[in-house]
């Protein structure tokens, strides 16, 4: 029984010192802060705004949407406007078609949209009243759009290759963390065709959408404020919202200088869909 016992002692302690050394390696990574599985780098300022353009891109979509402009003396007008959107070429190329329904003075008006990856997008605009296409080229960008604060450069998501990005910080914004951008034209040209000097994006750290947007003139002096809300999940599994700024769902935009507003919201709910009717190739010059 004496002889015996080293044996059974060696055969009790090794599976003591197995767990041991699992137990003071991982007590080592945790003090260490090293784990590759827990520990994850903070989103730099392009990162995160690359998130953002992500996050609005949907396979195809369909949307009714309400325009109503708001002067400085509060007086009204509406506008009602169809929607559609389809990604082509592996989601390199975004094409959005929009045509107003009411009233009667612009009915029939459409806008093509080609919102290129990396390229400067291309937008044409069809006057029923000229039965004629009109392209939107360089500074025409800044124009608004369709009378209202918005202009044909705010429909697109601009290259992202075009900006550099700035994180000035965290802020709470419609009731969610944010992180602050500052997103600056990398020249005076794009600047120019856009009307702005510098842009300022409070992005949801939870959903990364733009919650409001300040936007500078040339100058550097504020120019207009954009307010969002009322996202919709539109595609859980690759988290894809449908966002008021660019896809007209409850979103309000204030002209500081003028006092100008424009609601959009949806007043039937928008869905998705791949297999969209409408006509998707450019216009001819006119």
């Amino acid at each position: 029984m004496i002889a015996s016992q080293p044996r059974q002692e060696r055969r009790t302690t090794r599976p003591l010192r197995a767990l041991g050394a699992v137990l003071g390696i991982w007590l080592a990574v945790s003090l260490s802060g090293g784990s590759a599985v827990s520990a994850r780098e903070p989103l730099s300022p392009r990162e995160i705004m690359e998130q953002v353009t992500l996050t609005r891109r949907l396979d195809g979509s369909e949307a009714v949407v309400t325009m109503t402009i708001i002067n400085a003396k509060g007086q009204t007008r509406e506008r009602k406007l169809s929607m559609a959107t389809k990604l082509f070429e592996g989601g390199r190329t975004e094409k959005r078609i929009y045509r107003f329904l009411s009233p009667a003075d612009v009915e029939g008006t459409g806008v093509l949209v080609f919102d290129y990856e990396s390229a400067a997008d291309d937008v044409w605009v069809y006057l029923p009243s000229l039965r004629k296409t009109r392209r939107i080229l360089g500074a025409q960008r800044s124009e608004g759009f369709m009378g209202s604060e918005f202009s044909y450069a705010d429909l697109n998501v601009p290259a992202l290759d075009d900006y550099s990005y700035s994180l000035l910080g965290e802020e709470p914004e419609g009731g969610e963390p944010c992180w602050l951008i500052e997103v600056s034209p990398k020249s005076d040209e794009i600047a120019r065709s856009e009307g702005y000097s510098k842009k300022k994006y409070w992005v949801s750290q939870a959903k990364f959408v733009v919650q409001r947007a300040v936007y500078l003139d040339l100058e550097g002096r504020p120019l207009k404020e954009l307010r969002n809300a009322d996202f919709k999940l539109l595609d859980a599994k690759q988290k894809r919202y449908l966002r008021c700024a660019w896809r007209w769902s409850t979103c309000k935009i204030a002209g500081v200088r003028c006092s100008r507003r424009n609601n959009w919201c949806l007043p039937l709910e928008p869905r998705m869909t791949t297999s969209l009717r409408a006509i998707w190739s450019a216009p001819e010059a006119a």
